[in-house]
């Protein structure tokens, strides 16, 4: 699953496709794979969509504090309210860019 979240966001990266479909589809990607390597571990799969704080609860797992910081980034495309608001913009594409090119690094 978090394969197909992948590949969706690098095709339509590709594509030059809008940029919230693109995050979310990375975001979900690196949320799965951090939840799989605790379910791995036998612990508790948390019910939050945190990347960072999901990344905490991995001890064998350590990132250089930029990698950290894309975390953060990347939690930032997950949008618990899908309908655009007064504070909704699209992430520009070199940000993108750059978790998708963290998320090639780290799988």
């Amino acid at each position: 699953m978090a394969y197909h979240d992948f590949k969706s966001a690098q095709i339509l990266f590709e594509a030059n496709h809008y940029t919230d479909s693109i995050g979310n589809d990375l975001q979900q990607s690196i949320e799965k794979i951090l939840k799989s390597v605790l379910a791995s571990k036998n612990k508790k799969i948390p019910k939050k969509h945190d990347l960072y704080e999901i990344y905490t609860m991995l001890d064998e797992v350590q990132l250089p504090e930029h990698e950290i910081n894309l975390l953060d980034v990347a939690t930032e495309y997950f949008k618990e309210d899908r309908y655009p608001n007064p504070h909704y913009c699209l992430p520009e594409n070199e940000e993108i860019g750059e978790v998708l090119n963290f998320y090639r690094r780290s799988s």
